[in-house]
């Protein structure tokens, strides 16, 4: 009975202290703090569009809508989001769309996301709806 006894406390003495799976737990939230650590602060859309390279993720995004700067804390936008962002009201009266380096520009739908990581966005032009030539 004695030796019963001894195993039970030997047994103890070998198991951690806290609830198992709590090392793996740990190691996972410094590696998380590590990842997040390496995404840069700041990304600046048209600087890496100007330089040819795809924005990396990033906590927050520049981004140029016709002639104002934004800085975003997402890596995507609706059309939507961007003409509110822009105070461009009620949005059902603008569009927006999305200038590519080179020139080549692509609409993007009210309900539509932009990609900020998306290689050679380089910023966001509107225009009302209701414009008409030669006014």
């Amino acid at each position: 009975m004695n030796n019963s006894k001894e195993h039970t406390d030997t047994a103890a003495q070998n198991q951690p202290s806290h609830a198992p799976g709590m090392d793996c737990e740990v190691r996972e939230n410094e590696l998380l703090e590590e990842v997040v650590e390496l995404l840069e602060e700041i990304v600046d859309l048209e600087e890496c569009a100007l330089a040819n390279r795809q924005p990396p993720r990033a906590r927050r995004y520049r981004i140029r809508i016709d002639k104002q700067k934004y800085e975003v804390e997402v890596p995507a936008m609706t059309g939507r989001e961007l003409l509110t962002l822009a105070s461009k009201l009620p949005v059902t009266n603008y569009m927006i769309s999305q200038k590519f380096r080179g020139g080549q520009a692509k609409k993007i739908g009210l309900d539509e996301k932009a990609d900020f990581t998306t290689p050679g966005v380089e910023r966001f032009m509107t225009l009302p709806l209701d414009q008409t030539e030669g006014c």
